[in-house]
């Protein structure tokens, strides 16, 4: 059920009239008290529609939607970032896992049917930024969204299975230049990062992948132990296969090395040029009240900083990235022209 404050508060001052009215009209006897009570309350609800007090939030659990299957890298991130916010917003948030649409299906029914009240939030992936270029959608990145909090960025790379042929990066793209579209690479999805970094490893090195998208990391990596595909591009829900020896980690993606991997070099110490760590945060549907809003930073602020949180992110190996309401707004609007010249390079633009 959604919390309308405004309109059950006109609804509860309408029945005390009625109540007083009837009371006067049937010659009905009331204590001087009660009618005092009658009043004040009456004349709260009058304040508050009058002054636009804020209304009372929260008062029941929030639900948060996580657009990727349960067990990979971002579910486990966002279950302990909601465990821990909850404590510092006083409710429990619930975490809903929603995959699919390359991680826009959650965000997109959140934005088409959920009120701004508060209640519906959703993580936003860096595919929202992308998708709209490569695709006629029916949401809007930017106009459909209300920004709450920027949180972090991922650690994305390419691994194989441990008995895998290819050893480097390097044996990977020889074969897949002498072999177009036999070597099967598997990703989150159609313009997820874990997609594009291996598009645009083929554009700058003139081999072609065979792209094979999933609903998420744990299908992604599921396929690749199985067999069904000879690497994996995903963030690091792949390090515990990686540690267990399961896995070899090929290259990443970032700045610099990873503390954890740092045998592994990066794609940019290797020439090639490409740096991506696809930041996310947390957005509700637009129209929001900005007190609702606030709220909501402030208390997800407490817990971004949480040494609790900040072990989680260490232990993902995934970077600190806070931006505020305002500014993960101007982020966002930023961002999407800046990847439509990506995916205009990479020659995946729709056509007018």
């Amino acid at each position: 059920m959604k919390h309308t404050p405004v309109i059950q508060g006109h609804q509860f001052k309408q029945s005390r009239r009625q109540i007083l009215g009837q009371a006067l009209n049937t010659g009905l006897v009331l204590s001087t008290a009660s009618i005092s009570a009658g009043a004040m309350a009456l004349g709260a609800d009058m304040v508050q529609a009058q002054t636009g007090a804020a209304p009372a939030y929260p008062t029941k659990p929030v639900n948060l939607i996580v657009p990727w299957p349960p067990g990979g890298s971002t579910d486990r991130h966002l279950r302990k970032f909601a465990e821990i916010a909850g404590k510092y917003l006083g409710q429990t948030i619930v975490v809903e896992n929603k995959p699919g649409a390359g991680g826009m299906l959650g965000p997109s029914t959140m934005a088409a049917t959920a009120k701004p009240d508060g209640y519906t939030l959703a993580q936003l992936p860096m595919s929202a930024f992308r998708i709209p270029h490569m695709q006629a959608v029916s949401w809007d990145p930017i106009r459909d969204f209300t920004y709450i909090i920027g949180l972090t960025g991922y650690t994305f790379g390419i691994t194989v299975r441990a008995d895998s042929r290819f050893k480097t990066i390097q044996d990977m793209v020889d074969f897949a230049k002498a072999n177009p579209e036999k070597l099967s690479v598997g990703n989150t999805g159609t313009g997820t990062t874990p997609h594009l970094v291996i598009e645009e490893l083929g554009m700058r090195t003139g081999a072609r992948f065979l792209h094979v998208p999933f609903k998420g990391n744990s299908e992604n990596t599921l396929a690749l132990l199985g067999g069904h595909t000879d690497a994996l591009s995903d963030a690091t829900g792949w390090g515990p296969n990686v540690d267990a020896g399961k896995m070899r980690l090929l290259m990443t993606f970032g700045e610099r090395r990873t503390k954890r991997w740092a045998y592994a070099p990066t794609a940019k110490e290797l020439g090639y040029g490409i740096v991506s760590n696809s930041p996310y945060g947390i957005v509700a549907p637009k129209g929001m009240d900005a007190r609702i809003q606030k709220h909501l930073h402030d208390a997800f602020r407490k817990a971004l900083d949480d040494p609790e949180h900040m072990k989680m992110l260490d232990t993902l190996d995934q970077e600190y990235w806070y931006k505020n309401s305002e500014d993960y707004l101007s982020w966002a609007k930023q961002t999407l022209e800046a990847e439509r010249k990506l995916i205009e390079a990479l020659g995946l633009l729709k056509k007018a």
